[in-house]
């Protein structure tokens, strides 16, 4: 199945607070998005595995995505290796992939800024004939380089190469973020508080969305990253 985008998150509920306006804009405007998570969240203080694992896939509806894979790398231990690598070209070579979206390149979470040099790297790999992978089906996959690799903007307030208008959308990308109850402000929880679970925190996801639009002149944006310059046909087209 080809994909017009393919968003990388380090953990379940990265891709919701990084992009999810993004994503969900895309997919009403008829693109087909895919999810790829590396890991499962097994370390997060609340909730477990499996919890997360409904709520991302919850989330992932909520925002017309065609699908939801996960690596299940070692959260907390994601690392650069051959067959880290070889796992992310196969999934980048079966979706065929115009536009891959991936975590920040800085950030406070370690395993952000390594998934984001992970993916930046098997984005490069996946178009190299010579590195032979195959599909689950024993059949060889053709080689495949995405166009454009985008970082998402997380904790660390990261200047953006350029923003995107969610202003339409930002109440559906809300609804995917407090899909993730066993992570976020839920006053009925008795598991202990995170940095990311009180009422600040996810406040705090629609002010950066706001502040975004403001520098902006709209109401919410989210940035992105590029590692190359932009390319556009008129200087028309930027705003």
């Amino acid at each position: 199945m080809k994909v017009d985008i393919l968003a990388f998150g380090a953990h379940p509920d990265d891709i919701e607070l990084g992009c999810g306006g993004t994503i969900y804009k895309s997919t009403q405007n008829g693109k087909t998005v895919g999810f790829v998570d590396l890991t499962e969240g097994e370390l997060g203080t609340r909730g477990n595995s499996k919890i997360r694992a409904n709520e991302s896939s919850k989330a992932a509806r909520i925002l017309g995505a065609s699908f939801r894979d996960n690596l299940k790398f070692p959260d907390g231990f994601i690392s650069n290796t051959k067959e880290n690598l070889l796992k992310l070209i196969k999934k980048i070579r079966l979706y065929q992939p115009d536009i891959v979206l991936c975590n920040a390149p800085d950030d406070r979470h370690p395993d952000h800024s390594k998934s984001n040099t992970l993916v930046r790297e098997a984005c490069y790999l996946s178009g190299l004939a010579k590195i032979r992978t195959e599909d689950l089906n024993g059949v060889n996959q053709s080689p495949w380089r995405p166009y454009s690799i985008f970082s998402y903007i997380q904790w660390k307030s990261l200047n953006p190469s350029f923003v995107v208008d969610i202003s339409s959308v930002i109440d559906q990308k809300l609804k995917a973020v407090n899909v993730y109850k066993s992570q976020f402000y839920d006053p009925g929880s008795k598991e202990p508080e995170t940095p990311i679970s009180n009422q600040n925190f996810i406040n705090s996801v629609k002010y950066r969305a706001a502040d975004l639009g403001r520098t902006s002149f709209t109401d919410y944006a989210e940035g992105f990253i590029s590692f190359r310059p932009i390319l556009v046909k008129s200087i028309f087209d930027l705003k």
